[in-house]
């Protein structure tokens, strides 16, 4: 019997899991630098809580808001040239045989056999031919305004979630290095699990994002010691 030999890739994850990343790592940054930054000017944690609250859901929104405009315009400008090459084909279609022979020779395909690989593609989707090999569109990275929204919304609030829970629940004396410790560490897992989800070796992606959560969580509580002591 034949074995018919599989490969498994990523890439047709990398839309989702890019917007599924960022929104759960900003969940975590922002929410548990804010709270830190309440926290550190006032001492309260009912003011922490209620900052934190509002941050989980107005960034979500932004989050939401900002992924759907972003990932639009990038579907905007690859419908734009789709129809471009739709019509190229419909007036030009020697030229367009022309043109994709060119690029398989430019690849290494001799120039007969390309043009016949060219005529083959084009006999069978002649837009799907150009699309991947002339503009580099296809469906694994095809734009989805709608996915991508979704997914960084509720990874947003996936993440904001973790920081309240914990400052609802530390106890007050060790709210802030509870927080801290417990940010860097789910920071370093979200950064490890989105490079193993992709295929990548995970460590220096983990150690990447909790360095510049440390960063902005140093930043915030230095600002709210700043104007905690001014008042």
């Amino acid at each position: 019997m034949r074995h018919i030999h599989t490969e498994t890739h990523m890439l047709e994850r990398t839309g989702w899991l890019r917007a599924a990343v960022l929104g759960a790592n900003d969940g975590i940054i922002s929410t548990a630098s804010l709270i830190l930054g309440v926290v550190s000017a006032s001492g309260a944690r009912h003011e922490a809580l209620v900052a934190g609250v509002a941050g989980l859901v107005a960034g979500a929104m932004a989050m939401a808001a900002g992924e759907f405009v972003s990932v639009s315009s990038q579907a905007d400008t690859e419908n734009a040239a789709l129809a471009k090459e739709r019509d190229e084909l419909a007036t030009q279609p020697e030229f367009e045989v022309e043109e994709l022979t060119g690029i398989y020779v430019r690849r290494g395909v001799e120039p007969v056999l390309a043009r016949q690989v060219a005529l083959q593609l084009m006999s069978h989707d002649p837009l799907g031919a150009h699309a991947r090999d002339e503009l580099g569109i296809t469906e694994a990275n095809n734009a989805n305004p709608i996915q991508a929204a979704i997914a960084s919304a509720i990874m947003f609030s996936s993440g904001a979630a973790a920081p309240l829970l914990i400052a609802s629940f530390a106890p007050m004396p060790l709210i802030m290095p509870t927080i801290g410790v417990s940010a860097l560490l789910l920071l370093a897992l979200l950064g490890a699990m989105g490079a193993w989800a992709g295929g990548a070796p995970v460590l220096k992606p983990a150690l990447r994002v909790a360095f510049w959560g440390a960063l902005a969580m140093a930043a915030t509580t230095g600002i709210g010691r700043l104007f905690g002591a001014t008042v």
